[in-house]
């Protein structure tokens, strides 16, 4: 899915809100996740995830073309930690495509 799917989505669920203001809702709570982990604060979603900042320290690193050695500095990278209900809906759902798609090929 897309940032434009996903303002259709909300708009579909949410008729009495025009599609310009779903779109300016979405993006302003991408906006403020962003914001929020710029300044290192950690998201938690209850039943979806958590976003959280990582710093990866300053290493030493190897071109592969040349194989010199390279010095790749430190820095801080967006984590998402899926939640636990998210997981189990996943899990719950990947079985069942898995098993109509073979059925499919065995009839073909």
């Amino acid at each position: 899915m897309t940032k434009s799917g996903l303002i259709e989505a909300v708009a579909e669920c949410t008729p009495h809100i025009s599609k310009k203001d779903t779109e300016i809702v979405v993006n302003t709570i991408f906006e403020s996740m962003a914001q929020a982990l710029k300044v290192g604060e950690r998201i938690e979603i209850r039943g979806f995830g958590s976003f959280q900042v990582k710093v990866r320290e300053a290493r030493e690193g190897r071109n592969p073309k040349t194989g010199e050695p390279v010095h790749i500095s430190a820095k801080r990278t967006p984590f998402f930690k899926v939640g636990k209900e998210l997981k189990e809906m996943v899990d719950g759902i990947a079985p069942e495509r898995v098993a109509s798609n073979s059925g499919n090929n065995e009839s073909s």
